[in-house]
């Protein structure tokens, strides 16, 4: 596994494990697997509805709590500062943990224009030590660039869709401009067309891999952080046996020439819903 490190100095893995559209029962086991396979980084939110699940198999695996990386989120509904507090304190107890290792704003909702308050209350909770670093979701760039000019402490992330189709680059140039790593969410589009494109297939069979290893591949060598999801368990250590090969600067290249701007979810500056 490879760790990155975040502007605040906290080691991350590059590679972690998201439960996004997975039930609660179905969490508790999906997790206990990744982590058996070798995953440390968990990615849930309280949307997700499976903090509890992920919670009871924080507590069940013969891993040291301090050896796991735990992300949740704040969801748009709970968005504002007070509001903020109470939703953290919310997920901590569902989750059965004194402190999470990354708390992220779900989405900027900007008609709503409270993301830069509900940040304020992030900053309280980092600084109480309640959490280890403190982040963004699909946020643009002028969200973000409202965040760096109201705000004191940097987001160490911003996790967005990204994917062979859509690679972010304008977004990815500034986020290294302001030391913040992007996060993939939905890094295999859903395993959608992306993983049988030609181009996708013919590096697979050159590395004797799979689409979505490529892909996955695609994204580490880029620098991103990546989150893949699955409850299948040959697919969960598939998706983590990316670390014993390379792509070649053409091989990355090539992927990149695929973005084509189509995304699997809304733009972050029309996603209003509470």
């Amino acid at each position: 596994m490879k760790h990155i490190t975040l502007n605040n100095g906290l080691q991350m893995p590059q590679l972690g494990f998201g439960v996004w559209q997975v039930g609660d029962e179905e969490a508790t086991e999906a997790v206990k697997e990744a982590v058996k396979t070798g995953y440390r980084s968990i990615d849930t939110a309280m949307i997700y509805k499976n903090e509890a699940g992920v919670g009871r198999a924080i507590k069940e695996v013969d891993v040291p709590r301090e050896e796991l990386f735990i992300t949740t989120k704040v969801w748009n509904g709970d968005q504002g500062y007070d509001n903020t507090l109470r939703a953290f304190e919310e997920s901590l107890e569902r989750l059965g943990l004194d402190y999470v290792d990354l708390y992220l704003i779900h989405w900027p909702t900007p008609e709503f224009d409270d993301y830069v308050d509900t940040y304020k209350a992030m900053e309280k909770l980092y600084k109480d030590g309640k959490v280890k670093a403190i982040g963004v979701c699909n946020f643009d760039i002028e969200h973000l660039e409202r965040i760096l000019d109201e705000c004191e402490v940097k987001p160490v992330l911003n996790q967005v869709e990204c994917h062979p189709f859509l690679a972010q680059n304008e977004l990815k140039t500034f986020c290294h401009k302001h030391d913040i790593y992007v996060e993939a969410w939905s890094p295999l589009m859903q395993g959608g067309e992306v993983l049988n494109h030609p181009v996708v297939q013919g590096i697979a069979e050159d590395h004797q891999k799979t689409g979505a290893q490529v892909i996955l591949r695609w994204h580490l060598q880029n620098g991103s952080i990546v989150i893949p999801k699955s409850v299948t368990p040959s697919r969960i250590k598939e998706n983590f046996e990316v670390f014993d090969f390379e792509l070649s600067d053409d091989e990355i290249e090539i992927i990149n020439n695929l973005d084509r701007g189509i995304r699997k979810g809304p733009k972050p500056a029309e996603m209003n819903t509470r």
